[in-house]
């Protein structure tokens, strides 16, 4: 396919118009021009492209900055090879055409295009996502957006809290919980909090089944000595939290509803266990990933959602590269430095980070090779990374070898030698 490529084609996308440059074998800027973002915009892009030359979708390359969206799937659809490139390499292949710091939209296009033409290893090359992979990003997305916005406003409840009513913070650790939002319009003040019986406390906890603490210990904390505050301080603080607490109850129901969403569509792409013989590689691959240790609900999500393509061919390097666990090697002459790496996908980064450290209470290899870490004086979030890198190259030969985690398994290998 990649010889049968004679036209290349540089889209420099932006919200309103798209600048396409097109250019044949030799390099020749065959046309130039800017395509209105919309439905009637893309396709008349295709339809320029085909009657400029005259050639199948399929032999026309298109190089463009990001590796998703509406421009690209539409290119896709239509059947044109496309191929992505990071927006900083774009920016070294622009000095080749200018040494002045010149930019503008039709330099870049045609920088793209011709960098196609010639470094076509640099690019990336795209192909569309399994429709269920594409819903699955959505709603990992959503809930990493809702966690944070819950956050955000748990930190609020908790600073208005520690404005007139510290001792309610001592009940627990997540403010934002709908059962300690409920509590709190119980007894809101500390002088409601004076008068509020055993009682009530329990039938309180009860109904919300909570056992981390009972009903004389939370009536104790309650009734602890008030801070003395100035006048309006109390009915400000509660108006805030009465405010915040209505928005916090839909984030957290919208946030179940994210979960249960995520849940389904791991569900789906894994299949059925029973059809085990029939499996698609996407089926077996989930089912594969969920054993290994550490690996919940939000990890294998964002997995699977933010590097299906790494896990699809199984390339341990670009996987590790993608996640920010391999480390930038800077070598000259006699010095050598070896740095975290900066240039990576953030939510791989974060998911991984939180997968090897949970890994660490699951698995006794982790937390052993975590330890020698730590003892060669490695930092934690250092330790933390390799640990993770190992973790993904077992992953890689858990589905090259379509074979579930073994806890033992390295256990044996040590114990044959």
């Amino acid at each position: 396919m990649a010889d049968d490529l004679g036209w290349f084609v540089g889209v420099d996308w932006a919200s309103e118009t798209h600048q396409v440059a097109l250019l044949d074998a030799c390099g020749t800027v065959i046309g130039e021009r800017a395509f209105p973002h919309g439905g009637g915009g893309l396709a008349a892009l295709c339809d320029w492209l085909l009657a400029m030359t005259g050639s199948p979708a399929a032999a026309i390359a298109v190089a463009i900055e990001v590796p998703h969206g509406p421009v690209v799937e539409t290119l896709l659809e239509r059947g044109f090879p496309v191929h992505a490139i990071n927006p900083k390499q774009l920016d070294r292949f622009r000095d080749r055409f200018t040494v002045a710091g010149a930019k503008d939209d039709r330099l870049d296009s045609r920088v793209l295009g011709d960098s196609l033409r010639t470094d076509r290893p640099c690019f990336r090359p795209l192909r569309l996502a399994d429709p269920t992979v594409v819903e699955l990003r959505e709603w990992s997305r959503m809930t990493e957006d809702l966690q944070q916005e819950r956050t955000r406003l748990g930190n609020r409840v908790r600073e208005q809290l520690w404005r007139y009513y510290p001792q309610m913070i001592e009940l627990t650790d997540d403010v934002a919980a709908d059962w300690f939002l409920e509590l709190w319009a119980l007894v809101p003040t500390p002088a409601k909090a004076a008068k509020v019986h055993k009682e009530t406390i329990a039938r309180f906890l009860q109904a919300h089944r909570i056992r981390r603490i009972d009903a004389e210990e939370a009536r104790r904390i309650l009734r602890q000595t008030p801070i003395s505050v100035a006048g309006g301080t109390t009915e400000a603080a509660t108006a805030h939290i009465r405010t915040v607490a209505v928005r916090l109850k839909v984030v957290n129901r919208q946030l179940k509803q994210a979960h249960r969403q995520l849940d389904a569509l791991c569900a789906r792409l894994a299949g059925s266990e029973d059809a085990e013989p029939g499996q698609s590689q996407e089926q077996r691959d989930v089912t594969i990933l969920r054993t290994l240790p550490g690996v919940g609900r939000i990890v294998l999500a964002t997995l699977l959602a933010e590097a299906w393509e790494p896990l699809r061919q199984r390339d341990y390097h670009a996987l590790r590269t993608l996640c920010g666990v391999a480390p930038v090697t800077k070598r000259s002459g006699r010095r050598c430095t070896v740095i975290m790496r900066q240039a990576c996908h953030l939510r791989l980064r974060t998911a991984v980070y939180h997968w090897s450290r949970t890994a660490l209470q699951h698995d006794e290899l982790c937390r052993r090779r975590y330890a020698e870490l730590r003892k060669r004086g490695h930092s934690h979030g250092r330790a933390l990374r390799t640990v993770a890198d190992r973790l993904l190259a077992v992953a890689c030969a858990m589905l090259r070898t379509h074979t579930a985690f073994d806890p033992a398994h390295a256990a044996a290998q040590k114990a044959a030698a």
